[in-house]
This record gives structure tokens, sequence and C-alpha cells, in this order.
């Protein structure tokens, strides 16, 4: 089963995340799958990202991570999914045409990145924002140093981490997040899709190239990268992993 699906029907552009026995937890199999999708685009009008099952993505495989390093593989992994993940963003980010999310469950860890990188966003009732990263141990990816501190605030931005405190939906929105909050997100992007189709596409493409830094977000995400992979195979980072996969265990 693939674990990135693409469909392409009258301009609109359907990326899904499909691994949801695993809450789309990003491995780099599904990161290569997701890049490989981005290929095969045929200049949509707007591209819709979801996911499948009960959860967006849970964020970075821990216990992927943790067998790598175990396996003394854990920089080398590092290096491939991080990078997978903001090759990712880099692309929904310099997509000429809006990228519109529906999330639902858990947004965590670096796949808040994907859902940072659209343009509108709409998030069920039981969505939630969380970093995780105080916890296992990980340097902060995807995006949550890279672009978080300027959409809410770089003070707001550390408190969250810091802390590891859960944003429900309702937050998300009023933070700027996300722009709505349903019980069905589809149907709200649904509307939006609708309003977009009507919209001159050269018009929206300057849009979004003129209220983005490309250079500067390359740059910050690779600072995350770096820090990552060097953080990966430290006692610490050990520790908290086996730590959090005892505590799901328990769960």
């Amino acid at each position: 089963m693939s674990a990135v699906t693409l469909t392409q029907t009258s301009g609109v552009a359907v990326l899904t995340l499909n691994r949801p026995e695993r809450c789309n937890a990003l491995c780099n199999d599904l990161l290569t799958e997701l890049n490989a999708a981005l290929d095969r685009l045929e200049d949509p009008h707007a591209l819709v990202l979801r996911a499948a099952g009960r959860h967006f993505s849970t964020g970075g495989d821990v216990a992927r991570f943790a067998h790598e390093v175990a396996a003394g593989n854990g920089r080398a992994y590092a290096q491939a999914v991080v990078g997978g993940l903001n090759r990712a963003i880099m692309r929904l980010v310099a997509l000429p045409c809006p990228v519109v999310a529906q999330v639902q469950g858990a947004l965590t860890g670096g796949a808040l990145g994907l859902v940072l990188a659209a343009d509108l966003v709409a998030m069920n009732r039981s969505a939630f924002v969380q970093p995780f990263y105080t916890v296992v141990g990980f340097a902060p990816d995807g995006g949550w140093t890279a672009m978080l501190p300027a959409r809410i605030g770089a003070h707001r931005a550390r408190e969250i981490q810091l802390l590891n405190r859960r944003v429900p939906a309702t937050e998300a929105v009023a933070m700027g997040l996300a722009q709505a909050v349903a019980d069905d997100p589809a149907n709200v992007t649904g509307d939006w899709l609708e309003t977009l189709g009507t919209h001159v596409p050269g018009a929206m493409a300057v849009t979004k190239r003129l209220t983005t830094d490309l250079q500067a977000l390359e740059t910050a995400l690779e600072a995350e990268r770096a820090a990552f992979v060097e953080r990966i195979e430290t006692d610490e980072v050990r520790g908290g992993m086996a730590r959090f996969l005892d505590t799901l265990k328990g769960a």
C-alpha cells in the first residue's frame, strides 16, 4: 500500500498521507513518496493536503528513530528524514497554486511543517497541535523554529515548545495557524476550492511569491536539520526516546 496517494481531477490535486496504522508518522519511505508525488503534479489550480485515519500525523516515527540509533545509523537516518521533510515543506511553500490542508486529530512534531506550508487550513474539532520535542529530546524540526515564531511570535512559540503544551483547534485558529474549525473540514475546504476555482492563477501565484522569503526559509530549515542530526545519537535523546516509547506502551 502506498504511504502517499495523489489524485488529480479538474485542476485540483489531492495529496493524502496514507499510513493510518501508524498515525501517518513521518518516516523516510513516506517522505520519499511525498516528494515523488510532488514531482508528478500537473500544474494544478489548487492542491489539497490531507491524511487518512484518525490523525493527520504524529510527526517523526520515534520507534523507527530509536531502532536506527540502536543500529548505529541514527545520524544518516535523521539526515534523510529531516532532509526529506524540508524538501517537501519547501516545495509546498513554493507551489504557485494555493495549498489547502485538512487536519484531523493529532498534528504533532515535524508534521506541523507540512501544514505551516499550506495557505489555508481547516481543522476538525478534535484536532490539536503539540510539539513533544522537550519530552523526547529531539531538536525541533518541521518549522517549529523556522516558521512558527514568524506566525505566532517567538515568545509564544517558545512557551508552547518548552511546556510541550497542547494547542486545540479553536486556539490554533485564534493564533492564525488555521482559518477554520468544523465538524468536517472537507466541507470548508470544498467551499474554498470553489472560490479559488474562480480566481486568476497568475494573480494567486504572484501573491504567494511576494509574501514568501524562500531563501530565508531554506536557511532556517537547514539549521533545524543540522541541530536534529547533531542531537540524535546523544544519551539525552536515547533516554528520551526510551521513556517516550515506554509511555506509549502503558497508554
